[in-house]
């Protein structure tokens, strides 16, 4: 087992059968390891795109910043996020990571591009509505000290 999967290994906290286990298939150690090299070069960005009366604050402009794993960037990040908007990025952050681990072109996905929170509006019985466009960015490089 290479070095990227061990020190993912240890950094989930994987029993040694699970170790063993990992392997099988094959499919994990690729993502893995194919995410690993993708991690440093890349962020995940949800711009929001349209929005009106949202009761957790999104406004056009804003963007939630994940790593390649999905994992929201906090600092990054509004200082709200609401559940319901930050759960339609599933389906992205998976066709990004399975694009990223088969060694494609992370933006050239179809679906899912942009994404809506469930709440259908004022106008249709609820209560606003948000409209995220997600897509691969470079990461910033910190500045030359």
């Amino acid at each position: 087992m290479d070095d990227v999967v061990k020190r993912y290994a240890q950094r989930v906290g994987y029993s040694e059968a699970e170790v063993e286990s990992f392997s099988e298939g094959g499919h994990r150690v690729r993502q893995v390891q194919r995410l690993a090299q993708a991690a440093p070069r890349y962020s995940i960005e949800a711009e929001v795109v349209r929005a009106c009366n949202c009761n957790s604050g999104h406004v056009v402009g804003q963007k939630l910043v994940l790593d390649v794993d999905g994992n929201l960037i906090t600092k990054l990040c509004p200082k709200k996020v609401c559940v319901y908007l930050a759960s339609q990025l599933t389906v992205p952050v998976a066709l990004i990571n399975e694009r990223l681990s088969e060694g494609l072109e992370p933006n050239d996905f179809h679906f899912m591009r942009m994404v809506r929170c469930p709440d259908a509006g004022v106008q249709c019985l609820g209560y606003g509505e948000v409209t995220l466009q997600v897509r691969v960015v470079p990461r910033a490089k910190p500045p030359a000290a």
